[in-house]
C-alpha cells in the first residue's frame, strides 16, 4: 500500500514512523521534514496547496492520503479527493466545521444534545463586550477566536478587563486575521481536563486512548498558550467506565449527530474535555489528531494502522477497538526562545542521536530542515522527546534523560511535563 501524509510537523512524523514500520507499505510525505525524510520519500508540496497535493498523489498513484493538520481540511481537500476517487483519509469541509469554527460546534452540539458549557457567539466587538459587562456567563469566562487560530485564540479571563482586552485583540486588533472576526463567550468549566481520541468511519468511532495535554507555554500552567508543550497517555483519570461514557455522550452523538445533517464523519475525532460535577462536558473538537498528542498516542497501537485507516476511509473500519498496549508514555516539546511568538529559525541542533540511543525513547521532529548536512530549527516547536516505561515516573525519567542529550541554542522546554499523573486530583 502506499500511502501519502499530508503535513510537516511531529504528529506527522509519527504518523509516517508508525505507518512506515508496518509490512508492505510505502509512505510519501509532503511537505515533510528533517525527521521524515530518513523514513520516507519527502516532496515540497505545501500542506495548504490542496490542488498540488491531489496532482501529487494521483502522479504517485497512491492507495490513501492521510491528512494531518487541520488546514487542509479547512480548504476542502477531502472534498476534492473525493471528486476524483482518490482515497483519503479525513473529514469533509462540512464535517471538519466541528474544528474550524467554534460557533458552529456550539451550534452542532446545542441541537444533538452533546454535553458542553453555556455560551454566547457575537458576531460584533459591542455585542461581546455587553455579555461580558452583563456577567450572565460569569467569570472567569472564555473567550475563543471563532476560526482557526494554531491553538492561540483562546483566552481565560479572570475578570472585565482581562474579557475586553482578549475581545479587542481578536475582533477589533484583528491578530488572529479572520478567525477573530467573532468570538465565542463561554462559561468557565472546572475540573480536570483531559483529551479522548477515536477513529471513525462515518458509523463508528472505534475508540483510541485518553491523553492529557499541556497548552501553557511555562511549567505549572502559566504564561499564553501554545499549541503543546507536551502530553503523557493514558489518562489515568479514564477508567473504562467513563471511557464507556464519553463514548455514549460524545463520541456515538456527534458521529449520529453528523449523520442527521447530511456529513458522515470519517477521520480522527478529538475531543477536549472537562471533568466537571455534571461529568464530561466538551471544551473543544479538533477534525484531526492532537498535537503532541499523536506523538505519545501512536506509538502505543500494537497493530496496524494502515488498514484501518483504510477501512474508515472506505467507511468501514472494522468493529473492534485498536489493539493498544498499557505502557504510559511521556512526550516532551522542545521550541525555540520565543515561542509562542517570533523566534528565529537555522539554529543548529545536537545530541539528537545519543537521546535517541536510550531505551524507550524516541524524537519526533516538527520544525526541522537540513543545513549544511545537519538538523536546524525551522520554527517554534521544534521536536517532541517521548519516553515510554512501565510506569508514569519511568516514562518521564526516560524522556527528561534523552532532552539533556539535545542542545540548540535559546531551547525552551517545560520541566513538569507529566507530573499530573503522579498526583491526581479528586475527581468530581
Amino acid at each position: 500500500m502506499r500511502i501519502l501524509v499530508v503535513g510537516s510537523g511531529a504528529r506527522e512524523h509519527a504518523l509516517v514512523w508508525k505507518l512506515a514500520s508496518e509490512p508492505g507499505v510505502e509512505v510519501v510525505c509532503a511537505p515533510g521534514n528533517a525527521g521524515i525524510a530518513a523514513l520516507a520519500r519527502v516532496e515540497p508540496v505545501a500542506a495548504s496547496d490542496v490542488d498540488g497535493l491531489l496532482a501529487l498523489a494521483c502522479r504517485e498513484r497512491v492507495d490513501l492520503t492521510v491528512v494531518g493538520p487541520e488546514g487542509p481540511l479547512e480548504r476542502g481537500i477531502v472534498d476534492l479527493f473525493a471528486g476524483r476517487a482518490q482515497r483519503i483519509f479525513g473529514p469533509t469541509r462540512a464535517a471538519a466545521q466541528l474544528e474550524c469554527s467554534k460557533a458552529f460546534a456550539k451550534a452542532f452540539m446545542t441541537r444533538h444534545g452533546i454535553p458542553t458549557a453555556r455560551y454566547r457567539v457575537c458576531e460584533e466587538a459591542s455585542a461581546a463586550h455587553a455579555v461580558v459587562a452583563g456577567g450572565e456567563l460569569g467569570f472567569p469566562v472564555v473567550v475563543k477566536a471563532d476560526g482557526l487560530a494554531a491553538g492561540k485564540g483562546v483566552v481565560v479571563a479572570a475578570d472585565r478587563a482581562t474579557a475586553d482586552a482578549a475581545i479587542r485583540a481578536a475582533m477589533e486588533e484583528r491578530q488572529f486575521g479572520a478567525a477573530g472576526a467573532r468570538v465565542v463567550l463561554e462559561e468557565c468549566l472546572s475540573g480536570p481536563e483531559i483529551s479522548f481520541f477515536a477513529l471513525c468511519d462515518g458509523e463508528r468511532g472505534l475508540p483510541l486512548t485518553s491523553a492529557q495535554d499541556h497548552k501553557r507555554v511555562f511549567d505549572n500552567d502559566e504564561g499564553p498558550n501554545t499549541g503543546g508543550m507536551g502530553a503523557f497517555a493514558p489518562s489515568p483519570l479514564v477508567d473504562a467506565a467513563l471511557q464507556a461514557r464519553i463514548q455514549r455522550d460524545i463520541v456515538d452523538p456527534v458521529l449520529a449527530g453528523m449523520r442527521a445533517d447530511g456529513h458522515a464523519y470519517r477521520g480522527f475525532l478529538y475531543a477536549g474535555l472537562m471533568l466537571t460535577t455534571s461529568g464530561p462536558r466538551v471544551i473543544e473538537f479538533n477534525a484531526r489528531f492532537g498535537d503532541p498528542e499523536a506523538q505519545v498516542v501512536l506509538p502505543m497501537i500494537e497493530e496496524a494502522l494502515s488498514t484501518r485507516l483504510a477501512g474508515a476511509a472506505d467507511g468501514d473500519a472494522g468493529a473492534l477497538p485498536l489493539r493498544a498496549r498499557p505502557e504510559p508514555h511521556v512526550g516532551v516539546v522542545l521550541a525555540s526562545r520565543g515561542y509562542p511568538g517570533p523566534v528565529a529559525s537555522g539554529v543548529p541542533v545536537t545530541g539528537l542521536a545519543e537521546a535517541e540511543a536510550l531505551e524507550g525513547v524516541r524524537v519526533f521532529h516538527a520544525a526541522t530542515d537540513v543545513r549544511a548536512g545537519g538538523i536546524v530549527t525551522a520554527g517554534g516547536r521544534v521536536m517532541t522527546v517521548v519516553g515510554r516505561g512501565p510506569t508514569y515516573e519511568a516514562a518521564i525519567e526516560r524522556a527528561y534523560a534523552a532532552v539533556s542529550k539535545i542542545r540548540f541554542e535559546g531551547m525552551q522546554f517545560r520541566r513538569d511535563i507529566g507530573r499530573k499523573a503522579l498526583a491526581l486530583p479528586e475527581l468530581p
